[in-house]
């Protein structure tokens, strides 16, 4: 028999014999869960690796727009360098036709028996057309001599054919306006007359014969 004297008042038999629900339902930090929360954990050492991966497979895309930009720049300052006179080298080739106008409107026998003064003016404006020509040559621009050459359809542009059995067909026969080019870009192409009737030249890559009239060469710049 428990007599009340034998009560420790500081005891809680219930309490003690019986443990409460909320200690078995301690929070995911209690010892009981600790393998469990373990063993859903990340590797660290594959994190690092993904991490490592995708910094280098940007480093890999900058490096290649470097390059990119690198050479697209290298383009154009190599297109600045060789076509940046371009339009005002086509102004210029204006002045040049009136310098080949003026010599080609002098007949040959009108120089011949020109004065002394009427010569020298001539032999002024020759020299001073091959000084232009000259200038244009050393910056990429030069003119065209297409006569008695295999018509072009990317240099020269047929106004019309002439029928000449002594040379082959689609050869150019006329000159009417000289062309140019600046670099490996047309910039005039020059306006001919192409013979038709002789035997006939070599066809080229598309098998063509000759040129039509009125045909173009390739897109100036």
């Amino acid at each position: 028999m428990i007599m009340p004297d034998d009560i420790d008042p500081k005891a809680s038999p219930v309490s003690d014999a019986f443990p409460s629900a909320a200690a078995n339902d301690a929070g995911p930090g209690a010892p009981g869960d600790a393998p469990e929360a373990a063993a859903f954990q990340p590797d660290p050492l594959a994190a690092l690796e993904a991490e490592k991966a995708d910094l280098k497979d940007k480093l890999l895309r900058t490096l290649a727009d470097i390059e990119n930009m690198r050479r697209r720049t290298e383009r154009e300052v190599a297109d600045a360098r060789a076509y940046g006179i371009a339009n005002f080298a086509r102004d210029m080739l204006t002045v040049a036709d009136n310098f080949q106008r003026a010599i080609d409107n002098v007949p040959a026998e009108a120089r011949e028996g020109a004065e002394p003064a009427f010569k020298t003016l001539i032999e002024g404006i020759e020299l001073t057309e091959r000084d232009m020509l000259k200038a244009l040559e050393r910056h990429g621009v030069k003119r065209l001599e297409p006569q008695g050459q295999k018509f072009d359809p990317n240099l020269h542009q047929a106004m019309y054919e002439v029928p000449d059995a002594a040379v082959p067909s689609g050869t150019v026969v006329q000159v009417m306006q000289s062309g140019y080019v600046i670099g490996d870009r047309v910039l005039r192409p020059a306006l001919v007359g192409v013979a038709k009737g002789g035997p006939k030249a070599t066809a080229d890559a598309n098998g063509a014969d000759g040129p039509q009239a009125g045909q173009s060469a390739g897109a100036t710049s």
